[in-house]
């Protein structure tokens, strides 16, 4: 068989078709995918907090982290979590993704880098343990002190044990993630990373100022209505071209609309794919992944989801 070997798309990624090799045992109602280049070529390297796009099917796209050795180059390792309740790509993933399949990939990409610290605090709640796995390993690889929370509804359902070297809680035993213990007088110079579904996200963002923070969402929060409710115009620096976005429509549909191809993945403002340069203008960030700062720097934006604040954007497209 004959691999199809990484080629550059729209953003400068790397798409290949790789080989699934699968394992049953990771936790109850989760699959671990080792997914291998068919002529045993090294993949692309990534570092802690990375996720590749699995291309399932022309309109599912979805994102998994990558929880194994950055070092090994020979594979990338996915823990993946059937979500009766969600849209469809877990399943996909559980019940087509059989051991020899091959699956193209995208990527990796890491928009929650392990950026340097005197100290962190991980804290996982179900399979958002994933992410935090690589992290905790390089933290012990720099002899950088950490804490390892993780919390689960039971150790049946806790995937990579094993592996952890770190403070189990499961929710059948010992209850919730007791936050205001683990998270109570941060000495200065500690990063807290957090990995889950919502609640938790929400409860650590409480706990912990934003300068310190960071957090992975597998859905997009809330954040209310746009700041404007009619249309607004974007310039597309590389063409001259000025569009409407009306608005009832993403910005990422206008340019779509007009032929101007952006790498699009997740399209709810949590992967990162569709990030864009902006030259010019306020913009209305309405994605799951900027920090607070990094909206108010105000050069980039996600088209997939973000507005404009102001009447017209210029964009580096």
């Amino acid at each position: 068989m004959t691999a199809v070997q990484p080629s550059p798309t729209a953003a400068g990624e790397h798409e290949a078709q790789l080989t699934v090799g699968r394992r049953t045992d990771g936790a109850e109602g989760v699959v671990v995918l080792e997914l291998v280049d068919p002529t045993g070529a090294d993949l692309p390297g990534w570092t802690p907090g990375a996720h590749v796009d699995l291309l399932l099917a022309p309109d599912l796209v979805r994102q998994y982290s990558l929880c194994g050795d950055p070092a090994d180059r020979t594979r990338y390792r996915i823990g993946v979590l059937r979500e009766e309740a969600g849209r469809g790509g877990s399943a996909h993933v559980h019940e087509h993704l059989h051991e020899g399949a091959q699956v193209p990939v995208r990527g990796p990409r890491n928009n929650f880098e392990l950026v340097p610290a005197d100290r962190y605090v991980f804290v996982a709640g179900g399979i958002g343990i994933t992410p935090l796995l690589p992290m905790a390993a390089a933290a012990r690889a720099a002899g950088t002190p950490y804490e390892l929370h993780y919390g689960g509804r039971s150790r049946r359902s806790m995937a990579f044990l094993e592996e952890l070297e770190g403070t189990l809680h499961p929710q059948d035993e010992v209850g919730l993630l007791d936050l205001d213990a683990i998270l109570a007088d941060l000495p200065e110079g500690t990063r807290v990373y957090c990995c889950g579904p919502e609640p938790l996200l929400a409860a650590v963002e409480q706990r912990v100022p934003a300068g310190r923070l960071h957090v992975e969402r597998f859905a997009p929060k809330d954040v209310g209505e746009p700041v404007r409710t009619d249309s607004f115009e974007v310039e597309l620096s590389l063409s001259g071209t000025t569009l409407t976005v009306p608005p009832d429509r993403s910005i990422m549909a206008v340019l779509r609309e007009n032929g101007v191809e952006v790498l699009s993945s997740c399209e709810e403002g949590t992967c990162g794919t569709c990030e864009t340069g902006v030259l010019e203008g306020e913009v209305d960030h309405r994605d799951s992944l900027l920090t607070p700062d990094e909206q108010a720097a105000n050069d980039v934006m996600f088209v997939c989801v973000s507005r404009a604040a102001c009447p017209k954007l210029v964009l580096e497209l």
